[in-house]
């Protein structure tokens, strides 16, 4: 199993420097953890031999490439040059027995099992971490399982571990629930090209994070591969076999979800932001959160793929959203409730409560902890995780009376989202004095996906 690499210098808890001067900033972010993953699928799925170009070196996508070997792909790394090569066996599982696992990686997690199904005798041991184990599955395995694949559960319920009996996809009708995660949809047609006869994938209700199904049909029409919507909650796709990838590279975007945090810099500090990010054209969803910086009152701008974002002239009203399809970054503006003069609604985030943690729970508990009313409490969500909405009501007075003394710790419940968030609130300068008041536990955890955030963060400062 991958353990992250601890940062020698990283103290835990992480004491968090505020940013106490102007600045004018071009913050460097790693490529896309859910662009660097897919796109190993559809490289090992395809005809050729393929480069990944500014691929995202992370946890995540570590267990993706060593998941990718131990069934027996060749997968060269050159990490200085951030490139991953995939030699492609144009659809084949070359081994057909393995032990796997897949951390808390729910990309690696999803898209693994439903590649695996390929296999005409396969048989697979899965497992992952804790958070893994209590992770949606079952939609997806029920899906497979109509397909001929028998998924048995090794630990009492149908998720990890489990092991998988694999006889290749058949294809036809394929009903699924993917209401707790796209990625179960997702998973669904990567691998439908392969199936035996044309697939129409079904819906049985709504999916959520729409937008990360959009990225996975526009990278597989990228990589030479199709499925298309017939209609909504319908997808259709032909028995076509490999991809046949137009190109012997593919470019990896820059992550849009970690450009989240920084683009929220300039809410805590007087900061002019700017990151090389394709704004308009770009696969992923999660550029719609500097929409809502720009609704809250921060100045944007958008031009030749750069995405510049500066402090307001004011203090930010707080206002109501909806975070269903950009789930990923609503921990970004919730840490940041505090400094706003109104309260924050975040709406539809219900299913963000079976990711790495319970993200609606951490956020409401460790902003409880820092003296903010919320509601419902966190005491009700913990008593009921059916809710999906709640409010913030700003209390920045409170939060400086807390802090006047002593630092306090955020616990980040082995979650990189809920470090990094927070991390850009401690940034803020609210003592007037520089002095920290915040800090970080396990702030190795963003390992995840953004491994050198805080140094990223602390050279802000230079």
């Amino acid at each position: 199993m991958f353990s992250p690499p601890l940062i020698a210098h990283m103290t835990d808890p992480l004491p968090i420097r505020p940013l106490s001067r102007a600045v004018t900033l071009s913050v460097p972010l790693p490529g896309s953890k859910s662009i660097t993953n897919r796109a190993l699928v559809l490289a090992a799925l395809s005809d050729r031999t393929i480069t990944l170009s500014g691929a995202l070196f992370s946890r995540d996508t570590r267990i993706m490439v060593e998941a990718l070997r131990c069934l027996g792909f060749e997968v060269e790394n050159d990490e200085a040059a951030g490139a991953l090569t995939v030699v492609g066996l144009g659809g084949r599982i070359p081994r057909s027995s393995a032990a796997l696992h897949v951390g808390n990686a729910g990309t690696v997690a999803r898209f693994l099992t439903a590649m695996l199904a390929l296999h005409p005798d396969g048989h697979y041991i899965l497992d992952g971490d804790a958070p893994m184990r209590k992770r949606p599955m079952g939609g997806l395995l029920n899906a497979l399982a109509g397909q001929g694949a028998v998924a048995t559960a090794l630990g009492g319920s149908p998720a990890f571990p489990f092991a998988l009996e694999t006889h290749g996809l058949k294809g036809g009708h394929i009903e699924v629930d993917a209401s707790e995660s796209s990625q179960i949809l997702s998973a669904l047609l990567l691998v439908a090209p392969f199936a035996a006869a044309a697939t129409t994938i079904c819906l049985s209700g709504k999916t959520v994070s729409e937008p990360f199904v959009e990225m996975t049909l526009r990278m597989m029409a990228q990589f030479g591969g199709g499925a298309s919507s017939a209609s909504p909650g319908t997808y259709v796709c032909g028995s076509c076999g490999p991809y046949q990838a137009p190109s012997a590279s593919y470019a990896i975007e820059p992550d849009a979800t970690a450009a989240s945090y920084f683009l929220a810099l300039p809410v805590v500090a007087n900061a002019t932001v700017r990151l090389a990010l394709p704004f308009e054209a770009s696969l992923q969803g999660d550029t719609a959160f500097a929409r809502i910086l720009q609704k809250l009152g921060l100045p944007l701008a958008a031009a030749n793929g750069v995405l510049e974002v500066a402090s307001p002239q004011r203090q930010l009203p707080g206002g109501d959203f909806d975070f269903n399809d950009i789930s990923d970054t609503f921990p970004t503006l919730a840490a940041l409730a505090p400094l706003l003069e109104g309260p924050l609604t975040i709406r539809r985030v219900a299913h963000a409560r079976k990711q790495e943690t319970d993200r609606v729970l951490a956020v409401a508990a460790e902003l409880e902890k820092l003296g903010q009313r919320i509601e419902p409490s966190a005491a009700t969500l913990r008593a009921n995780l059916s809710i999906g909405d709640f409010t913030i009501f700003p209390d920045r007075q409170k939060m400086r009376a807390l802090t006047r003394e002593r630092l306090v710790h955020i616990h980040t419940y082995e979650d990189h989202r809920i470090a990094m968030s927070f991390g850009i609130l401690g940034s803020h300068d609210l003592h007037g004095d520089g002095r920290p008041w915040l800090a970080i536990e396990d702030p190795a955890c963003c390992a995840k996906t953004f491994p050198d955030f805080f140094d990223v963060l602390s050279r802000c400062h230079a």
